[in-house]
């Protein structure tokens, strides 16, 4: 990559000459700190870990009793009292105890696990934990500084990384807790010690993130806290364990993803382990230092991350979930240990949590806006990446604010390892919720949702994402999620895959792969195939109307990313929910000179018939339920091009779905109006086929 070119996409975004100039003096420093730390390596690989005197003084038996003993600090208050939660585990959960015991069963036996969407993968007699499970390409041991993260070659970090977060000891530990099998810990340690084996401290792709580094700490420190019981954990496993927090804990302090230009989901991840390390093992040397830093820098992070209205400033549904969990769960270990809260922080997450619930759909399940990778914070049961209710669970029991509980959800599992029976007992109190989420607008975030009983639409005027240096955002302005019947018709494609495959990469955050205009086959911000985690920021999509009542809601909104065509123009949509009448009218308007190409595009979710009802009418039918979404062209008096395509409902899986694509050569300005039409199951055809026929239709 030229010079040029770099410094256009260090400095894309809203950047001024201070903060370059800071920026500058950091990286300066950051390379000198790292030929320091290249030349150290070997000695601190070899260091035991550094405890605080009066606990270096112990004898290896008394710090064991120690460890076995402690009050404090307190951990989560289910995984605390594990022998009781493991009794309300197998009351509460029968059927998802029996999938853990399997699950554990099977990672011990024949160290198989689910990965990301990839389903269930097997690593052999020996692990090889440098080795990717997708294209079998091994990584090298190279200072982790050098590791070249895109390759090419079908390789995926974020793959390796997955398996590398070591969650699924989370299961293994789980289910040793459950039933009291000493097997279970047993393969925790021996997969413990050949990760460490493989993984020399500062070598290879394990290594080369400090967000990889935190998330598996903090796995690794739940995981510690559920065989504190074990009789495996004994005078030579606890140094280990030691060492490797010890190592992990100052990896991060050494390599924090800070940057003064902009902060993401990977730094407040640093900090967060930090917080979590240094809470939870005082008996560390470095520990207060990391607890002091890190709660400070994940406060000072959720004020920047997080917007006024509560969403997370990354244009990504996938990471406002990721970074929400962070955050509740580190103000779940704040409170517990007494760490003073301020009313802005709690009020922060309050609206983190109040985003959330106005995002999902009547089925439950969130809109996969940008990116998402389908990370979670403490995975103690795989989610997919659309399902987010279990997180206002948690929140419901934190607030003590029933509203959040989602309708007819059960209680999650996570709810019972993280508050214990206190907890499940509280939750139970709050019984059935049946208030659902009104219609709402999110300014900041640029997205406003639309509801009508079951009717619901999200429309999207979100920007590239961190004030225009977005890397998780995607060419989605304007777009749609509709949702009506019990069925999601129209829906985000999410985002299948980062750098195994560019090529798919690319069509995943494309403009052509969203519910909006293409104008003269343009992308609405600049990207290149060959940067997958850059996004420029011409777009700026704006609204200029919202409203909301008993009869209908109302949103308008344009951008500019087709102003620097030849011939510019602005794309401005408006959609207008009519409640009595249960449709939705869009509005594409095209303001501006020249003739121009145009493609309005409707993507259909997976698993639904497309197909003609008339000539100016596409239908899509649940082929389950027989509900149906008519899509009326009311101004182009020709059928719409079925396009193949894909969605992707989490990390490195899809399925075929299609779009119907309207294409127009129009000279600017001009308009374009859609009806969308529901029809349930039960309801009379005839009434709502009527309803088209208003549209004069031919």
């Amino acid at each position: 990559m030229s010079i040029v070119r770099k410094m256009k996409r260090a400095l894309r975004g809203e950047v001024d000459a201070r903060t370059v100039a800071l920026e500058a003096l950091r990286r300066s420093r950051a390379r000198a700190a790292r030929r320091r730390e290249r030349s150290l390596l070997p000695a601190l690989a070899q260091a035991p870990a550094r405890l605080r005197p009066e606990f270096a003084r112990l004898s290896q038996s008394e710090l064991l009793a120690h460890f076995r003993s402690r009050a404090a600090p307190k951990f989560f208050p289910g995984c605390d009292s594990s022998a009781e939660t493991s009794e309300l585990q197998r009351s509460l959960f029968p059927f998802e105890t029996a999938q853990l015991l399997e699950k554990a069963a099977r990672i011990a036996r024949e160290h198989c696990w689910t990965v990301l969407g990839y389903g269930e993968k097997c690593f052999g007699e020996r692990i090889n934990w440098l080795c990717d499970p997708l294209s079998g390409v091994d990584w090298p041991l190279d200072y982790h500084g050098d590791v070249r993260l895109l390759r090419g070659d079908g390789s995926d970090a974020r793959v390796l990384w997955e398996v590398n977060r070591l969650a699924h000891l989370l299961t293994l530990a789980r289910a040793g807790a459950v039933t009291g099998d000493e097997k279970f810990a047993r393969e925790i340690f021996a997969q413990l010690a050949s990760w460490r084996e493989q993984n020399p401290l500062g070598r290879g792709p394990n290594w080369s993130c400090a967000m990889e580094v935190a998330l598996r700490a903090m796995n690794l420190l739940t995981t510690f806290n559920l065989l504190r019981d074990s009789s495996l954990l004994d005078e030579e496993t606890l140094p280990l364990f030691l060492q490797t927090f010890d190592q992990h804990g100052a990896h991060i302090r050494r390599n924090l993803e800070f940057s003064y230009i902009s902060t993401s989901n990977h730094y407040l991840s640093d900090v967060t382990g930090l917080f979590w390390l240094g809470l939870m093992l005082p008996e560390l040397e470095a520990a207060r230092g990391w607890r002091e830093l890190g709660w400070r820098e994940l406060l000072r992070e959720m004020d920047k991350q997080v917007l006024a209205d509560g969403a997370d400033d990354e244009a990504s549904t996938g990471y406002h979930r990721f970074v929400l969990e962070l955050f509740l769960y580190s103000f779940v270990l704040a409170r517990a240990n007494e760490i003073e809260i301020h009313d802005e922080h709690w009020r922060k997450l309050r609206l983190m949590l109040e985003y959330t619930r106005a995002l999902l759909r009547p089925d439950g399940r969130a809109p996969l806006i940008g990116d998402t990778d389908g990370g979670q914070v403490l995975p103690f049961r795989k989610r997919a990446a659309d399902d987010h209710a279990y997180v206002l669970a948690l929140g419901a029991l934190f607030f003590d604010e029933p509203r959040l509980k989602q309708p007819s959800e059960a209680m999650p599992e996570e709810l019972l390892w993280i508050f214990g029976r206190e907890g499940v007992r509280a939750y139970e109190s709050f019984g059935e919720m049946a208030e659902s989420a009104p219609s709402q607008a999110f300014e900041r975030a640029g997205t406003y949702v639309m509801r009508a009983d079951d009717l619901y639409l999200l429309f999207n005027a979100s920007g590239s994402g961190l004030k225009g240096r977005g890397s998780h955002g995607h060419n989605d302005a304007l777009s749609l999620e509709v949702s009506a019947c019990g069925t999601c018709f129209i829906t985000d494609p999410g985002t299948y895959v980062y750098s195994a495959d560019f090529h798919e990469r690319h069509l995943f955050r494309s403009t052509q792969y969203h519910s909006t205009l293409e104008v003269d086959a343009a992308e609405q911000n600049s990207t290149d195939a060959s940067t997958p985690f850059v996004i420029g920021d011409e777009a700026h999509p704006r609204v200029t109307h919202w409203e909301t009542n008993a009869d209908f809601d109302l949103v308008t909104a344009e951008h500019d990313g087709y102003r620097r065509l030849a011939q510019p123009i602005t794309h401005r949509r408006s959609v207008r929910l009519h409640k009595r009448e249960r449709f939705w009218l869009v509005e594409d308007e095209l303001v501006g000179d020249g003739e121009h190409e145009l493609r309005f595009r409707f993507h259909f979710a997976e698993e639904l018939d497309a197909s003609m009802h008339a000539r100016r009418v596409a239908q899509v039918r649940n082929r389950v339920t027989g509900a149906r979404l008519f899509v009326v062209a009311l101004d182009v008096n020709k059928p719409p091009e079925f396009e193949p395509r894909f969605v992707s409902r989490d990390y490195g899986s899809k399925s075929a779905s299609i779009s119907a694509c309207w294409t127009v050569r129009a000279a600017a300005p001009c308009r374009y109006r859609w009806a969308l039409v529901p029809v349930c199951a039960g309801d009379d055809e005839s009434e709502r086929l009527s309803l088209i026929e208003r549209f004069d239709m031919d």
